[in-house]
């Protein structure tokens, strides 16, 4: 998949390209979205995780101009949401929706592209999503990966300065899955903003620059992924050995929990250095490891019904 230059909506330096001051959405009696407060620079990847419920969907519909806050304010690249789309400076890719089944592919960008009055080249934003080669196939004999791509294709039309992004690789295989972030990141060098809602834990660890991790409305936490797993403190000790004490073992200081199965002990403890030593000077333990807090480990944490507030919080 290659991917011809493009010349991205250019903003000054000094815009940012979401400034959202104080958002709260409220639906009756439910408080969707408390109180968040985003600064995002333009070129920044940015994902959005959380549980069902956490407010990711009504916090991008606001940044679309779908949903209006209850209180609070939007702005995109200095401008309201909807004068941002006017400008072509925010495109989106939704999960669902949107496509004519009864066009072909390139029927369909050909189509869209009227409504702007300014467009990249269909041919070149074909190409840039990768399915140049169906360019000429019924979008209802397109698999939901393809369809995927296909919005992400028309989302680049107006060459958006943000492209914002609601579980992009949905129905798409692992190969599409790669190209897709290959291509999202080369468009992020050239400056261009991406915000993204996964539940792909693995796609925001190894694509965002920036993780914001929403819980009940409120950002309970914001930074790089690293920054994210320091949060939920702790690591996994695990090790091989016959008939483990593990009541013993829960005794220890710093032991949160300890499991056996099949004859394999895993500890999680904030004080590996404490376990490993009683593992490996009174019992008869082997193939001891020690491994960190991935970011499934901090999604648990930090946004479970027990969670509480890290020190890391709307810090960016």
């Amino acid at each position: 998949m290659t991917h011809p230059t493009t010349q991205t909506v250019e903003a000054p330096a000094t815009t940012l390209a979401v400034d959202a001051r104080d958002l709260h959405k409220s639906f009756g009696a439910v408080a969707a979205v408390n109180g968040v407060s985003l600064a995002i620079k333009p070129g920044e990847i940015v994902a959005f995780l959380g549980p069902n419920g956490a407010g990711k969907t009504t916090t991008i519909d606001m940044l679309l101009g779908l949903s209006v806050p209850s209180h609070g304010t939007v702005s995109i690249y200095g401008h309201t949401p909807r004068g941002a789309i006017a400008r072509g400076q925010v495109s989106a890719v939704m999960q669902s929706g949107g496509l004519l089944k009864d066009l072909t592919v390139r029927e369909t960008l050909e189509l869209t592209a009227t409504l702007f009055a300014d467009t990249r080249p269909v041919d070149e934003v074909l190409e840039r999503a990768g399915i140049t080669e169906i360019a000429s196939r019924m979008v209802e004999k397109c698999s939901g990966g393809q369809q995927q791509r296909l919005r992400f294709a028309l989302a680049l039309l107006s060459d958006p300065g943000l492209l914002i992004l609601d579980e992009p690789t949905t129905g798409m295989d692992v190969e599409g899955r790669r190209d897709f972030w290959a291509a999202i990141r080369a468009d992020a060098a050239r400056g261009r903003t991406v915000v993204f809602a996964t539940h792909y834990l693995e796609e925001a660890d190894a694509y965002a620059d920036r993780i914001i991790l929403l819980r009940r409305g409120k950002i309970v936490a914001d930074g790089s992924a690293a920054e994210i797993k320091n949060l939920a403190a702790g690591r996994t000790v695990t090790a091989r050995l016959n008939a483990p004490d593990q009541p013993a073992i829960a005794g220890l200081p710093g032991v949160d929990s300890v499991s056996v199965q099949g004859g394999k002990v895993s500890v999680h403890t904030k004080d590996s250095d404490v376990v490993a030593r009683y593992l490996l000077t009174q019992t008869d333990a082997v193939d001891l490891e020690i491994t960190s807090n991935n970011l499934e480990d901090a999604f648990v944490a930090l946004t479970g019904d027990d969670a509480q507030t890290p020190s890391l919080a709307e810090g960016n």
